[in-house]
């Protein structure tokens, strides 16, 4: 196995600069592409992400990027406001297939996104990224259209350490947890990384274990990706956290390793929050393991963390996400959508 996952590191996985823009461009010919930014509480960011893109990569001159879609979680913020001013096009997640009620978390809104894009290769970017760089975009698009081989691209990245000096309020926690758009780093130590707590705590060693075909993914949990829609049409979502890992595993066994790639796209700067936070992404992305293992009946999971209160530890018991929307090709209306 281990030969295997040289043998893949060796033919998929790849710096930005190994494409220049022309090599992309001419190669793009009239595949569509769609860049989704999932947001819940994220105008302090959003508005330069969206900025960024249009300008570098929805020009004349660079026409990469032909629909940018920020999807608003039920921001209590200006994040749908700023997004729009900065030139997206927003929609509200609860405006997407009304017919079945939306539940919050990153996953639930990924899934709904294909509802409303109509690009053949969809990336998906997190709204809270700091000094945003189209190296992002560009990283992860260019495999999917110059490689016909390659189905599923993920970006790899040095993700220092380090306090965000505009952070939420500890009490914007929770939500920032439901929209996946936090990041599993430690708030202090200011050295470099290649992962989160989550990610070499919980998802690697998972990975390594049960699925060692995906053990060189530098960034398995990472929020950047880009897919085409003929895979992702096809695949379950975990609505939660659990999101990143259930892709990749059933990105796995349907389309096979040689068709699933990374990009090194340099360094990422994103929000970090507390420990009980990882505890209950770690147990997402347990539990996303768990069913992907099984398949089978299980109870449904909860958590339960303790804070010291005036009369010592208080239990409070947090549900995991577990809910997972089916392939998008099961539901009726995204069917009747692709004839129309």
């Amino acid at each position: 196995m281990l030969e295997e996952v040289e043998r893949w590191l060796d033919r998929r996985s790849w710096s930005v600069a190994d494409r220049p823009m022309e090599r992309i461009l001419a190669a793009k010919r009239n595949t569509k592409v769609s860049v989704v930014l999932p947001a819940l509480n994220e105008e302090a960011t959003v508005g330069d992400i969206v900025a960024v893109i249009r300008r570098e990569l929805m020009s004349e001159a660079v026409p990469l990027v032909d629909e940018l879609v920020v999807l608003d979680s039920g921001s209590t913020d200006r994040t749908a406001e700023v997004a729009a001013a900065a030139g997206a096009r927003v929609v509200a997640r609860d405006a997407i297939l009304p017919r079945i009620p939306a539940v919050p978390g990153k996953g639930e809104v990924l899934w709904r996104s294909l509802m409303v894009t109509s690009g053949d290769v969809i990336c998906f970017v997190d709204a809270d990224l700091r000094d945003f760089s189209a190296d992002f975009v560009t990283g992860i698009v260019g495999p999917l259209l110059t490689d016909p081989d390659v189905d599923f691209v993920k970006a790899m990245y040095d993700r220092p350490f380090g306090a965000e000096p505009d952070g939420p309020a500890s009490g914007a926690v929770s939500d920032q947890l439901a929209s996946g758009a936090v990041s599993d780093q430690p708030a202090s130590d200011k050295t470099p990384g290649q992962g989160g707590r989550v990610t070499e705590l919980v998802a690697r060693p998972l990975l390594n274990l049960h699925w060692p075909q995906l053990a060189g993914f530098v960034q398995p949990l990472g929020g950047e990706y880009a897919a085409r829609r003929s895979l992702l049409e096809r695949l379950p979502f975990p609505v939660g956290y659990g999101v990143e890992l259930g892709l990749l595993v059933d990105a796995l066994h349907t389309v096979g390793l040689d068709a699933l790639a990374q990009v090194d796209v340099g360094v990422r700067k994103h929000r970090h929050q507390d420990e009980r936070a990882l505890g209950r992404m770690a147990a997402a992305i347990y539990r996303t393991a768990q069913l992907r293992l099984s398949r089978g009946h299980l109870v449904r999971p909860r958590l339960t963390q303790f804070e010291r209160g005036e009369e010592g530890f208080t239990p409070r018991t947090y549900a995991v996400d577990t809910e997972e929307r089916p392939p998008m090709l099961d539901i009726t209306e995204y069917t009747r959508r692709r004839v129309a």
